[in-house]
């Protein structure tokens, strides 16, 4: 057991070793505050210029033929000839389809008499009246039913006409949907022609990427099936209209030449390349967005930030156009976002 003084004095030593420890941490704490309230707002920073930049963007499509006819029939019957399968080239005004025409060859034979004999009968009453041995009506009469027999023969001429469909084009067979033999019903689709050099895609293209277009553009076309190849293609045509919904409108692009092995149906990808031009960009992270808006931070001369409402454009590559807000010479916050607020001093880690 201790003795009392001992124990005394041990409390004592105690006692004091705390007090000091204390006072210790009391003394440092100010001082770690100090060095808190001291330390600056770290930011990267980048000075807004205007740059020549031309415009990449890559769109998808699918190769379809420009020209490409379904083929009907104008008159019923028997199909006698369907010479040409899928695959198969035509020459232009190469028949295409033949349909049993015996009937109306027998109907326009007759027509063909009836005319004659109306003619024959008009001039024997033409003599008549010579002699004032006909009537004025009967005469008119005569030349009337010349008339009605003379058309009714062009009128079998040309449906014996309609029973020899030729092809339109040079092309090539896409669809052949009937056989020789089948009997059928006027305006029935029988085949399909395509001209298989007359590939083009449409692409969709926004907006704001359409003002920079115009017709007679170079592309490039690269064609899954083909491999990594790219071809040259030309825009040849832009639709008025954007669809109301996606702000988009239609492009067509023409391949000129058509690389062998391209057919229609094929997965295609179109790089468009519009010409260079100044434009003012930032890094796409540097724009803000928020219920407000779009905006950036800039840094002003007395080393604070300031929110500058702005409006964003095209983006190209890492980079975002912006069309109204900024301006030439103006420093604008790039990194550094986490904590930043309006007004707050800073650090540019990079002048």
């Amino acid at each position: 057991m201790l003795h009392p003084f001992i124990r005394l004095i041990s409390l004592v030593i105690l006692g004091l070793l705390l007090t000091a420890c204390g006072q210790q941490k009391a003394d440092k704490k100010p001082a770690s505050a100090k060095q808190k309230n001291n330390r600056s707002h770290l930011v990267a920073i980048e000075l807004v210029s205007l740059k020549s930049l031309g415009l990449s963007h890559q769109r998808n499509g699918t190769l379809k033929a420009r020209q490409s006819v379904r083929i009907f029939n104008q008159e019923e019957g028997r199909i006698t000839g369907l010479p040409h399968f899928e695959g198969d080239p035509v020459e232009q005004g190469e028949t295409l389809v033949r349909l049993e025409d015996d009937l109306l060859k027998a109907e326009l034979a007759k027509a063909a008499a009836t005319s004659r004999q109306m003619q024959t009968n008009l001039h024997r009453l033409e003599k008549l009246a010579k002699r004032n041995a006909v009537s004025d009506d009967e005469l008119a009469r005569a030349r009337t039913d010349l008339n009605v027999a003379e058309a009714e023969q062009r009128l079998l001429q040309t449906r014996l006409g309609y029973t020899r469909i030729t092809a339109p084009f040079r092309g090539v067979v896409s669809q052949r949907l009937a056989e020789p033999g089948d009997v059928v019903p006027r305006h029935t689709h029988l085949m399909t022609l395509i001209d298989p050099d007359s590939l083009i895609t449409r692409i969709l293209v926004s907006d704001l990427l359409l003002p920079q277009l115009k017709l007679e553009d170079p592309v490039s076309v690269r064609i899954d099936g083909l491999g990594n190849n790219s071809y040259p293609g030309k825009i040849v045509r832009i639709h008025p209209e954007l669809d109301e919904n996606t702000r988009m409108g239609i492009v067509e692009v023409a391949l000129e030449p058509v690389p062998p092995g391209a057919r229609p149906g094929q997965f295609c990808r179109i790089t468009i390349n519009s010409a260079n031009q100044p434009r003012l960009t930032i890094p796409f992270n540097a724009l803000q967005r928020d219920t407000k808006g779009e905006y950036v931070y800039l840094l002003e001369e007395d080393q604070t930030t300031s929110r500058r409402a702005v409006t964003s454009g095209l983006r190209i590559a890492d980079r975002l156009e912006i069309l109204t807000g900024l301006n030439p010479g103006e420093r604008i916050v790039t990194r550094g976002f986490l904590g930043l607020k309006t007004g707050i001093k800073v650090d540019p880690v990079n002048h």
